[in-house]
């Protein structure tokens, strides 16, 4: 199996202080976002191919099996394991390094990697600063004191993981 060309893009936290390091000295552009990425649809694809239009660099942290569970996302999810969905993201050409977090929220992903650009998608809002709003983007008001980008990338219409759940459940009835 050729899966293991892959594995050069999955990275860990203690890759982060380097990597910053290297793209502040190559002058590259990093973007960071983060999710779940638990069934892939068109809405991650052009979320995904987006998010890496706008710099040099994609690194997409992944939240691990536990830490999906305790968002409450449903008694079914995930329904593909973290390893599964590491491998799918990092065979994206537009991904360019993926990585799995346990932790609550990427804060400190964040915080370590110190982003040029971080992404979320529509349901959040970049002028949100309240950390206690549903739609606030964890990091953002770090990210701003540093200097650095916040972006909002739409949905595209129709598509999200719920939708495909529930007509997967629907043609299981």
């Amino acid at each position: 199996m050729q899966l293991n060309k892959l594995e050069h893009k999955i990275i860990s936290f203690d890759d982060l202080s380097r990597l910053k390091e290297e793209f502040k000295l190559e002058n590259k552009q990093s973007v960071f976002t983060n999710g779940c990425f638990d069934l892939i649809h068109l809405g991650h694809i052009d979320y995904l191919m987006k998010a890496r239009q706008l710099g040099n660099v994609l690194i997409v942290g992944v939240n691990t099996d536990d830490s999906v569970r305790r968002l409450e996302k449903g008694v079914s999810r995930p329904i593909k394991d973290e390893n599964q969905r590491l491998m799918i993201l990092a065979a994206f050409q537009f991904v360019d390094f993926v990585m799995l977090f346990d932790d609550d929220t990427p804060l400190r992903l964040i915080k370590e990697l110190e982003p040029s650009i971080l992404v979320k998608g529509g349901d959040y809002s970049v002028t949100q600063k309240d950390p206690d709003q549903q739609d606030y983007i964890v990091g953002s008001n770090e990210m701003i004191m540093l200097g650095n980008r916040v972006e909002v990338i739409p949905f595209v219409s129709g598509y999200s993981t719920s939708i495909l759940e529930q007509k997967i459940i629907e043609a299981h009835k």
